[in-house]
């Protein structure tokens, strides 16, 4: 195996899988990366796998011989980024032998395993779908937050994604919130992503290294295959794998509040800034703050209160419609769904203190988050 490359473009590959080399392997070669030299259209491919996430990455190469090979990650990412940029010659003459990694600045030799010991991606047999990049990234975005990180609900450690008639539609929950946002998306041909079974729960690590490899891509397609144990992620010279979670994904259609007896219409960044201000307090006691819903006033006082500490409390302008009210939050709760609402204003609905309510940003977005109240102790 003998080939010549970039610097740059073996530091970018290297850096793109890096994410799947597992942390702690259960088996040596796991902390490995493969390297596969094909000489007949001069790439060379590098394969990252934990045996739940799989990242494959090509870039365009020199080779004068084909090969594969093995050799650990994290010393071999470690050498090529701090190499100059400048041509590089990689040779190994023998699997048994180390590789030889030279340039200007000097020789470097790292010993390897046998890449026959390295476990294949899976291979997924299940119809074929296009999906814009820039459509995932944005459901991604708006709902990934929202997913448990408790392993004992596994199901619920993931983003639920599932076709429908006018797009793909995005779900995460821990139990105490939900994210829920629609993408809409057409193909040229008038096709809709809806036309296709489309249905899994994909693990929140793996979705995070998806959005992080896409995030630079997203004037591209991707197709995706799946069946009910692995999705694979196509794109060009990068193939992403992953398992899907077991069990059945709650019907959180059926979570979803359709009638309000309160609706407030705020400000965001407003709003935001005043719940920034009001978590300096609140972080002191479980997180918890209080909103007051004044009809007469049409203002929302938020308050909290450390009693050790000290406290704050501040009133901001609204638009509000229904019967005073006093509800408390986990401030963290409302803040992370702020944080992927880009609108200018939001809207807030509510039933009573002890009822789900509704955040959702005034915008074509159909983007909506629900949160559980927390209980007053006055109530």
């Amino acid at each position: 195996m003998k080939l010549v490359c970039s610097q740059s473009d073996l530091s970018q590959t290297l850096a793109a899988v890096s994410r799947a080399v597992a942390s702690r392997p259960t088996h040596p070669i796991l902390a490995n990366v493969l390297l596969e030299a094909d000489p007949a259209d001069n790439t060379l491919s590098i394969t990252a796998f934990d045996l739940n996430l799989g990242i494959r990455s090509t870039c365009d190469v020199q080779v004068e011989e084909g090969g594969r090979t093995t050799l650990p990650a994290r010393l071999l990412n470690d050498i090529v980024s701090r190499l100059p940029n400048a041509e590089l010659t990689f040779e190994q003459d023998d699997p048994e032998q180390p590789a030889t990694l030279s340039c200007l600045a000097g020789t470097f030799q790292i010993r390897g395993t046998s890449a026959d010991d390295f476990p294949a991606l899976p291979e997924v047999e299940g119809e074929v779908v296009e999906l814009p990049v820039e459509g995932l990234l944005q459901g991604i975005g708006a709902t990934l937050f929202a997913a448990s990180s408790d392993e004992t609900k596994q199901v619920l450690t993931g983003v639920h994604v599932k076709a429908i008639a006018t797009g793909l539609e995005f779900a995460a929950t821990d139990g105490h919130r939900l994210a829920t946002v629609l993408v809409e998306d057409e193909a040229e041909d008038g096709a809709t992503t809806g036309d296709a079974e489309l249905e899994f729960t994909m693990p929140a690590r793996a979705l995070r290294e998806v959005e992080r490899v896409l995030s630079n891509r997203a004037d591209t397609t991707l197709k995706l295959q799946f069946d009910r144990a692995q999705v694979v992620a196509e794109l060009p010279q990068c193939t992403i794998s992953s398992r899907l979670l077991d069990g059945q994904y709650p019907n959180y259609r059926q979570l979803m509040p359709t009638q309000f007896e309160r609706v407030v219409t705020v400000e965001r960044k407003a709003l935001t800034a005043a719940l920034e201000r009001a978590a300096v307090f609140a972080e002191q006691k479980n997180n918890i703050l209080k909103f007051s819903l004044s009809t007469d006033a049409q203002t929302l006082s938020i308050s909290a209160e450390a009693p050790d500490v000290g406290g704050g409390n501040e009133a901001l302008p609204i638009q509000y419609s229904g019967e005073d009210l006093e509800i408390a939050f986990n401030v963290k709760y409302l803040l992370d769904a702020l944080k992927v609402i880009d609108a200018a204003d939001v809207r807030l609905s509510l039933n009573g203190q002890t009822q789900p309510a509704v955040l959702e940003p005034l915008s074509d977005i159909p983007l909506r988050y629900l949160i559980m109240p927390v209980q007053l102790r006055s109530a």
